[in-house]
């Protein structure tokens, strides 16, 4: 039996953003919270790494636009908190054909839940954005409040603030155990801990944890290539000039994003909202055949609609996506054992909705009823997932 030092309301496993913001909701309602990070803090060996995202509420889904909204209420709340800037409005630019089926979609999302945003046709988006080029006449969808996230910096203002409100922080510490019960019994690399409640946020190691609890989720782990691209004219591309955030559809096979210059001096990140299949384990391996075809996609995307890059980039470096297959986030208690909550599958889109992700594993842990409909992010949804895998 561990001394009762050691014995938590909560135990959060994964110290990304998802298990930051779930371990800031509990010590923020009083909760005896232990976060644990099997990596030394900062790392970056997961998906919260870096110093940029994108936020937006523009979205296919209406529950995703729902969610935003307390979003960005509570990246205020902590930017306050904090007394450091973490969002950055530049707008979002939606960039596609007229016909293009999901951005018709997103526009009546926007519609139907009242966010702000604006159609742009060829010739406006033309004299708005000059530094487009329109290779096609695609159009274009402004969402205002659209913008960039200081993900290194909010990362860093979350774990000061569990520290501020009582919670631990361990880092460094791999998780080895987990013995389910009425309490729940953690295994490390350091010692043991007991907690009523245990929230697994673990990235592209959430199935290395599940699997001696009985369950496989269908989670696929994938590696990005995250690449910067030089301005021919340093700037020409930046936030002094109004150049805002922007996601195409329909221009390449997967989605193409990318935000103003200034986070390197001078290079713009344009990057492929897919990748390839990778053990996390080996995240830095060689590039495979597939890495430099999506790097080839991005060079031909510079070269047709940014004239004033580089069209071959000057940094690559890493993140990994855990997708699920619809990806839809997984936010579910464990099928057989209730006090274990799974955040898992955020598909490379997590970061901004991570405030309410971490509200909603906070409710769950607690047994509250949840804020959200949580029909979406259910495990059931995967009719696949049998008695093989439960």
């Amino acid at each position: 039996m561990a001394a009762q030092k050691d014995l938590y309301d909560a135990i959060v496993i994964g110290a990304g953003i998802q298990g930051c913001f779930t371990a800031y909701h509990l010590a923020k309602h009083r909760k005896r919270v232990l976060l644990l990070e099997q990596f030394f803090l900062p790392h970056s060996r997961g998906s919260s790494h870096g110093q940029s995202r994108i936020i937006r509420r523009a979205y296919p889904e209406d529950f995703y636009t729902q969610m935003m909204a307390e979003c960005y209420q509570i990246w205020a709340q902590l930017e306050h908190e904090a007394g450091t800037r973490l969002y950055r409005q530049t707008g979002l630019l939606l960039l596609g054909m007229k016909e293009n089926a999901e951005l018709k979609i997103i526009q009546a999302t926007l519609s139907r839940q009242g966010v702000e945003h604006q159609c742009l046709p060829s010739e406006e988006l033309k004299l708005r954005f000059p530094n487009i080029r329109l290779a096609r006449g695609e159009v274009g969808l402004l969402e205002k409040s659209g913008g960039v996230l200081y993900a290194d910096k909010a990362l860093r203002a979350l774990q000061d603030a569990i520290q501020q409100l009582g919670g631990i922080v361990h880092d460094g510490e791999k998780v080895m155990e987990i013995k389910p019960g009425l309490l729940v019994v953690v295994k490390t690399s350091c010692r043991s801990y007991q907690a009523k409640s245990l929230i697994i946020t673990a990235g592209p190691w959430t199935n290395q944890l599940l699997r001696p609890l009985g369950i496989e989720l269908p989670l696929q782990t994938l590696r990005i290539n995250v690449c910067y691209w030089r301005e021919k004219v340093p700037g020409s591309y930046g936030v002094s000039q109004a150049f805002p955030c922007f996601l195409g559809f329909g221009l390449a096979p997967y989605h193409i994003y990318g935000l103003p210059s200034g986070e390197y001096p001078g290079l713009m990140k344009v990057c492929y909202h897919h990748g390839n299949n990778a053990d996390p384990e080996e995240r830095d391996c060689p590039a495979a055949f597939s890495d430099i075809q999506d790097v080839h996609i991005l060079s031909c995307f510079v070269r047709d609609h940014l004239p004033n890059l580089e069209p071959e980039p000057a940094v690559m470096e890493h993140c990994m996506y855990t997708n699920t297959p619809d990806e839809h986030f997984i936010l579910d208690r464990h099928p057989k054992y209730d006090n274990i909550v799974i955040g898992a599958g955020f598909s490379g889109h997590g970061f901004k909705l991570s405030p309410v992700v971490g509200k909603i594993l906070y409710e769950l842990s607690m047994k509250l009823m949840p804020s959200y409909d949580l029909t979406p992010f259910r495990i059931s949804r995967f009719p696949r997932l049998g008695k093989a895998h439960i």
